[in-house]
């Protein structure tokens, strides 16, 4: 069946690369759907969908727009119109996968769509922006960065190599894609995974998988818990291990790490069940302007590289009782359906005995601020072994299959 790819930016100032890319589109056997965000101009190219659909779509008049222009109110409308064509056209299975084009403002805009737009369905951003911080383009979706390297301004031999490369990468991805498929009945797990728990992690995939449990990890710096926790939201993800809290200590103290202000909070307020462990909160990950440094605000204390330029220092008892009081706050409103594990003998590998950041002293304020501040209604289970110890992991399988199992009966009986 012959797959139809959208091809979105501004068509008053991009037609003839979009004109080619088109061609491109249809050579490798595909059909481009030329939609077109532009305001300024009309388009100097035929398109499917007009710029003054899209912004109808987006609760103002193409004639407004023009009349009182504004970069800032016609991005948001063209933003909102495009995002509505496109889940329409997804929704009605019309469209199989999505490329852009654009520099600084066209970026923007093509990528706020495609993070709107359901995971695994094909999304490729060809940007001049892609050399560099991708990550407010990317956010916690499936975008393809490809960067440009020249301006996106008018054809030559070299940017039409770019064009049909683009065109190879979309349709390919199209050709390729299959459905996301999830049993309703089965639990997916969401695991959260840091370096120093990854043999951890691996163990309990193991376990879960013997009982008949598939798990997607995430890796917890940033985007990875933020992915997982609207993976939640999607009803992808009905059950969590979360053994890794490392972002949420570098949010806390300047990592580069940092999750935002929703982590640790949505199974909670979903009762989905979950455990969770304090993996990885014995350090900080610093990014380095000059690489195998220590900043002198860290010298005084243990620290260790995770490579060249991120070093991690240890964390102090201090600061570690301030990271009690933030899960504190964080696991108030969760539901029954948690449970917190503590492993006595470090919450990585990093800080077990023997580990490069070993400090019993911290690890003790942490612990004694556990016992006292956990919410009462979330169940305390401490295990004399470190965090990636087989008697620790299977514990945790344990703990999680049961409240499970206890979430399936209820649903059942309910």
């Amino acid at each position: 069946m012959t797959k139809t790819i959208a091809v979105l930016a501004t068509m008053d100032t991009k037609g003839a690369e979009c004109a080619y890319l088109r061609d491109e589109i249809t050579r490798l056997g595909a059909r481009a759907l030329l939609i077109d965000i532009g305001v300024v101009g009309d388009a100097n190219i035929d398109v499917d969908i007009a710029s003054a659909e899209i912004a109808a779509k987006g609760g103002t008049g193409l004639a407004a727009l023009r009349d009182n222009p504004s970069r800032e109110t016609a991005s948001e409308v063209m933003i909102l119109g495009a995002t509505a064509a496109l889940l329409d056209l997804i929704t009605a299975k019309k469209v199989d996968g999505i490329i852009s084009l654009g520099g600084t403002q066209g970026t923007n805009n093509c990528c706020r769509v495609m993070q709107a737009l359901p995971y695994g369905f094909p999304k490729v951003m060809l940007s001049t922006m892609a050399s560099g911080d991708t990550s407010g383009y990317v956010g916690i979706k499936d975008i393809t960065m490809m960067f440009s390297v020249s301006d996106i301004l008018g054809l030559n031999p070299f940017f039409r190599r770019i064009l049909s490369n683009a065109a190879g990468a979309v349709v390919g991805m199209a050709d390729a894609a299959i459905e996301i498929e999830f049993d309703a009945a089965k639990p997916v797990i969401g695991i959260t995974n840091l370096g120093v728990l990854t043999q951890g992690t691996m163990r309990a995939m193991e376990l879960l998988a013997e009982r008949g449990y598939e798990t997607i990890v995430f890796h917890a710096v940033g985007a990875g818990g933020r992915a997982m926790e609207q993976l939640m939201r999607d009803g992808f993800i009905t059950a969590v291990f979360d053994y890794a809290l490392g972002d949420i200590t570098d949010a806390l103290f300047g990592g580069i790490r940092a999750a935002d202000e929703d982590r640790l909070t949505v199974a909670g307020q979903l009762g989905i069940p979950q455990v969770v462990v304090p993996g990885g909160v014995d350090h900080i990950g610093i990014l380095l302007d000059e690489p195998n440094t220590v900043p002198d605000a860290y010298k005084d204390r243990l620290y260790s590289y995770h490579n060249p330029v991120i070093l991690v220092p240890r964390t102090t008892g201090p600061e570690l009782v301030r990271m009690m009081e933030e899960i504190r706050d964080r696991l108030s409103h969760s539901k029954a359906n948690t449970v917190f594990m503590l492993p006595t003998k470090g919450v990585s590998s990093y800080s077990v005995a023997g580990g490069v950041l070993y400090d019993g002293e911290s690890d003790a304020a942490f612990f004694a601020a556990v016992r006292e501040m956990l919410p009462k209604h979330v169940p305390l289970i401490e295990v004399e072994a470190g965090a990636e110890d087989p008697a620790f992991v299977g514990r945790a399988v344990d703990e999680l299959v049961k409240l499970i199992e206890g979430s399936e009966a209820t649903a059942t009986t309910g």
